[in-house]
């Protein structure tokens, strides 16, 4: 855990980060994906698994599997970011592609009809939820007089594992939930009393892209979490912005949802007196630096200069580093 004075500020309250970019994958999806492939039956390790993703529980899932040996297949769309789809073969996974994210669970019905595959949710799959919710245990170990919990949402594992691992400890912490409003599904769900599936997905935030809200986390989403807050794609690009220039903390825009902006106003109705002790969870997790290069151009960093003074300092580097092997007594 984290602390960010900066971001305290902002909201008026104590606030800590819950930097998930340090797990095995660079994200928090092990958590749930060790707990499920571990619950697997022989039969099902020995079908194997297949699953879709548009990285992270694609890599995290693969990771699993591949320490006890079982075989994966994920269904990803065409639009997955390169280095999440080198990053899943290279834990051992099979990819085919579909077209967008909406048409991945026709894909994955394909891949099991031809394979005889278990379908492991990336989301919605219990013993997912289940692992998820150690994130919330270890909030509590940490900081077990938290008030407000805020964390990205897409299709709600995250969000619904610690709201039932908070609830089971202690009573009283907030929940509140955060998704791009161009993915928001399980804001769409909860306001239409069941899963919806998008019409459209358009948002820098591809790790909350979730077609469709998960019928497990939707029941445990309304009966546990506060509230679901949609927000633009420009506040979540502030949040990266926020998390790299004062947290130095390189996150995807998944991970920078939950960060100073969404926050703010879940806290600002919290326990007046600036008392409030508020976590943002998800808020780091593995870079995109394409995204990260044009978040950075826009608080009008100048690529070419920034490159070249990097050329520079580290041609200046390695002079001195030259210098100093020439010196009498400079090398051990």
């Amino acid at each position: 855990m984290l602390t960010s004075r900066t971001l305290g500020e902002r909201i008026g309250a104590q606030a800590f980060l819950k930097a998930e970019s340090f797990q095995r994958t660079g994200s928090f999806k092990p958590r749930g994906a060790l707990f499920a492939v571990a619950s697997l039956t022989d039969e099902q390790r020995k079908k194997g698994i297949v699953t879709m993703s548009a990285g992270n529980a694609a890599a995290a899932i693969a990771y699993a599997a591949s320490a006890v040996g079982v075989s994966v297949t994920v269904a990803m769309p065409q639009s997955a970011p390169q280095m999440k789809v080198d990053a899943t073969r290279g834990y051992g996974a099979e990819i085919q592609f579909a077209p967008d994210m909406s048409t991945l669970r026709a894909l994955v019905a394909r891949i099991q009809d031809e394979t005889g595959a278990h379908f492991l949710h990336p989301y919605d799959d219990l013993a997912m939820i289940t692992g998820h919710g150690s994130l919330g245990l270890e909030i509590l170990d940490d900081l077990p007089d938290a008030d407000l919990i805020v964390i990205g949402v897409g299709g709600g594992g995250l969000i619904s594992g610690v709201a039932e691992a908070i609830a089971a400890k202690r009573k009283g912490i907030r929940i509140v939930g955060v998704e791009p409003e161009g993915a928001a599904a399980m804001r769409v769900a909860l306001d239409a009393g069941k899963p919806v599936p998008l019409d459209a997905i358009k948002t820098i935030a591809d790790g909350l892209a979730a077609p469709v809200a998960g019928t497990n986390t939707l029941e445990i989403v309304r009966r546990l979490v506060e509230d679901v807050v949609v927000i633009s794609d420009a506040l979540i690009a502030d949040g990266l912005r926020f998390l790299a220039e004062r947290a130095k903390l390189v996150a995807e825009p998944a991970g920078a949802a939950a960060g100073p902006g969404p926050t703010a106003p879940a806290a600002a109705s919290g326990t007046p007196g600036g008392s409030l002790r508020a976590v943002a969870a998800r808020a780091a997790e593995e870079a995109e630096r394409e995204l990260v290069q044009r978040v950075l151009e826009q608080t009008r960093w100048n690529r070419r200069e920034a490159s070249r003074r990097l050329k520079i300092s580290y041609k200046g580097l390695l002079n001195k580093l030259k210098k100093w092997e020439s010196t009498p007594g400079g090398k051990e």
